[in-house]
C-alpha cells in the first residue's frame, strides 16, 4: 500500500530500502520491485508495467540481482556524505593526512597539503580489497561485543561491589555504634554506682541526724520536767547524757562541717570526640582495577611457564609441618593462608613472606574472601571473620551454625558452608537461607566449593567418590566431572575468568577444568613437578599466578602462567 511522503517522516533512517522513483516523484512512497539500468531509476510493481509498455529494450534487473542495483540513497549518502560539512560529498583524498574531504575541507585544512587529489583520479592506481575488509570489520566487531559484554558485566560487578561496600560501611557505623553503645553503658554504670554510693552515705548521715535531733529533743523536755524538782540524782544522770550527746553531736557536726553537700560531675572523654571528627570517612575506597589483555573466557587454556616454592613457615611454629588447606588473595596484594594443623592464619605480601598471623582454632581450614580486607576461615561448628588492618590480622565476629563446617565460599552477600555432606546458604550475619544440597550416600561427599564469578554455579568437591560436581543456587545437579587425574579431589578455585582449578588429593595434581565443570581443560601440575597431596588452590589474578598449599609441607608452590 502506498504512503503518502506528508504523511510520514522524510528523513533518511525512515528510507530503509528501495523506493520507487516514480511514485516519489508525486510524493507517495512504495517500495522498487526493479531498478531499469538504462533509465537509472527503480520501479514499484505497477509503475514498472507502464515502464515496459514504453520502454521495451531497457535492461531491468529484479531483486534477484541485488548486485546490479545501486546503493540505497541512505547508504549511499553515509558514504559520500563529509562529517564535518554534512550539505557536501567528499570528493578528494588528502595523501598527506591520509584523510577524506570535501571541497570545504580542501580548502579550509588541507591548503597547505602537497597532496591533494580527486577520489577519481586516485581510484586509477588504487586497487580495494572489500573481502578482506569485511575480514578485519568482523574481526573488530567480535572484539567490540566481547569488550560490550564484557563491560556490561563489569556495570552488574560494580553495581555488586557497590552493594557489598554498603553493606560493609553499614556494618562498621555499626561496630562503632556498639562500641559507643560499650562505653556509654560502662560510663553510666560508673554514674549509677556514684549515686548509689554517694546516696548511701547521706542516707546514713540524715540517719544519724534524725537519731541526734530525736534524743536532744527529748533530753531538753526531760530537762524542762526536771528544772522544778529536787531530783537530784535524776538531774545528775540527765545532766551527763544531756553532755554525752551534745558531744556527740559536736563532734559529728565538725566531721560532717567540710562535706556540707555532694555533687557528681561529668568530664567528657574530648580524645574520642577529637579522634572522630578528625577522620575524612570511615574508611577508604579504592577502584580495583582488572586487566582486560586476556579474554574473559571460562573455556581458555591456561599453561605453566615457571614454577618456585616459597616457606611460610614461622620460628614460632610448633615442628609440626604446615597443612594449608585454605588460600585466599585480597585487592591490597596480600595473600593470606589458613594452617590446620598449626591453627593459624597468616598474612603474606606480594614476595610470599610472613609479615602478620594469628592464632585461629582452624578446622576444614577453608577460607573465601568477603571484601577488600575482611576473609571468613572455617572452624569446626561456625566462621570466623579475620580483617587486615595496617598489616595486621585482626579477628571480628564469630558465627555458629548447627553443623560441622569444612569448606565455604562468598559470592554477593551469601556465604556458601558445607558440611562433609550438605550445602547451606547463609547471610552474613549468619541467618540460614536454606539448605541447598545434600548427599548422605556415604563418605565425605560435599567437601569444599566454590562459586563462579556470575553466581550461576556452585562447584563441590566429592572427595569420596572421586567427583566435581557442579550445582544450579536451586541445588539442581549440572553436571559431574570425573577423570583419572582427579583422586579425591580436595580444594576448589574459580579465576575470575570462569574456569575452575581443582586439586587431586591422591593423584597429586592440580587440574583447570571449563565454567561448565564438564572438561578438563589442562593439567597445571603433577607429582613430577614435585606437587604431593595439594589440598588448597587460588588465582592470584595480579601477578597470573597460581598458588597451590599442599599436606605436610610448609612451602606453597606458586605456578606462574603465561
Amino acid at each position: 500500500m502506498a504512503t503518502s511522503l506528508s504523511s510520514v517522516q522524510k528523513d533518511s533512517d525512515f528510507v530503509k530500502d528501495y523506493c520507487c522513483d516514480a511514485c516519489e516523484s508525486k510524493q507517495i512512497v512504495e517500495t522498487a520491485e526493479t531498478y531499469c539500468e538504462t533509465c537509472l531509476k527503480c520501479f514499484c510493481g505497477n509503475c514498472i508495467k507502464h515502464h515496459d509498455q514504453l520502454y521495451a529494450n531497457h535492461s531491468i534487473y529484479g531483486r534477484g540481482d541485488m548486485s546490479k542495483w545501486p546503493l540505497t540513497k541512505k547508504m549511499d549518502n553515509f558514504i559520500q556524505t563529509c562529517e564535518a560539512h554534512t550539505d557536501k560529498k567528499l570528493e578528494m583524498f588528502c595523501e598527506d593526512h591520509s584523510q577524506l574531504c570535501c571541497s570545504n575541507c580542501a580548502f579550509i585544512k588541507h591548503r597547505q597539503c602537497k597532496e591533494v587529489t580527486l577520489i577519481s583520479e586516485r581510484v586509477k592506481s588504487h586497487s580495494t580489497d572489500l573481502h578482506n575488509l569485511t575480514d578485519k570489520i568482523e574481526t573488530i566487531l567480535d572484539e567490540l561485543k566481547q569488550l560490550h559484554s564484557t563491560q556490561e558485566a563489569t556495570i552488574q560487578s560494580v553495581e555488586s561491589s557497590y552493594k557489598q561496600r554498603l553493606q560493609e560501611v553499614s556494618d562498621v557505623r555499626h561496630k562503632l555504634n556498639a562500641a559507643l553503645d560499650q562505653l556509654e553503658k560502662a560510663t553510666l554504670k560508673e554514674l549509677e554506682d556514684m549515686r548509689t554510693a554517694l546516696q548511701a552515705s547521706l542516707k546514713i548521715d540524715v540517719d544519724n541526724c534524725n537519731r541526734l535531733e530525736d534524743e536532744l529533743k527529748q533530753l531538753s523536755d526531760t530537762v524542762r520536767d526536771l528544772a522544778d524538782r529536787s531530783k537530784a540524782e535524776l538531774s545528775f544522770i540527765v545532766e551527763r547524757k544531756c553532755m554525752d550527746t551534745i558531744l556527740e553531736s559536736k563532734v559529728y557536726l565538725k566531721e560532717k562541717a567540710v562535706k556540707v553537700y555532694s555533687l557528681i560531675s561529668f568530664l567528657a572523654n574530648t580524645e574520642i570526640e577529637q579522634l572522630l571528627t578528625k577522620q575524612l570517612s570511615l574508611g577508604k575506597c579504592s577502584q580495583v582495577t582488572q586487566s582486560l589483555a586476556v579474554p574473559q573466557n571460562p573455556n581458555h587454556v591456561l599453561a605453566v611457564k615457571q614454577k618456585s616454592e616459597h616457606d611460610v613457615s614461622l620460628p614460632s611454629d610448633s615442628s609440626v609441618l604446615s597443612y594449608i588447606t585454605g588460600i585466599c588473595v585480597i585487592s591490597n596484594d596480600n595473600i593470606l593462608v589458613a594452617d590446620v594443623k598449626l591453627k593459624r592464619v597468616k598474612l603474606l605480601d606480594q614476595r610470599y613472606n610472613v609479615i602478620s598471623h594469628c592464632d585461629v582454632p582452624v578446622h576444614g581450614g577453608d577460607m573465601c574472601q568477603i571484601s577488600t580486607s575482611e576473609v571468613a576461615v572455617t572452624v569446626d561448628d561456625g566462621v570466623q571473620f579475620i580483617s587486615v588492618n595496617n598489616v595486621e590480622l585482626v579477628k571480628g565476629r564469630k558465627l555458629q551454625f548447627q553443623h560441622r563446617c569444612s569448606g565455604i565460599a562468598h559470592h554477593e552477600g551469601n556465604l556458601y558452608v558445607t558440611s562433609y555432606t550438605a550445602l547451606f546458604q547463609y547471610t552474613l550475619t549468619g541467618t540460614l537461607v536454606k539448605q541447598i544440597y545434600d548427599d548422605t550416600t556415604g563418605g565425605v561427599t560435599v567437601w569444599k566449593c566454590a562459586v563462579s564469578p556470575t553466581g550461576d554455579r556452585i562447584y563441590v568437591t566429592n572427595y569420596s567418590k572421586h567427583k566435581l560436581q557442579t550445582l544450579s543456587p536451586d541445588g539442581t545437579l549440572i553436571s559431574t566431572f570425573i577423570d583419572n587425574e582427579l583422586l579425591y579431589p580436595f580444594g576448589v578455585h574459580v579465576t575470575p575468568a570462569g574456569q575452575v582449578l581443582v586439586c587431586g588429593f591422591n593423584s597429586h595434581t592440580v587440574i583447570l577444568v571449563d565454567g561448565e565443570g564438564k572438561r578438563k581443560l589442562a593439567t597445571l601440575a603433577t607429582q613430577k613437578d614435585g606437587l604431593q597431596h595439594p589440598v588448597s588452590v587460588c588465582y592470584y589474578s595480579n601477578t597470573n599466578v597460581v598458588i597451590v598449599g599442599e599436606r605436610n609441607n610448609n612451602k606453597i608452590l606458586a605456578l606462574k602462567l603465561l
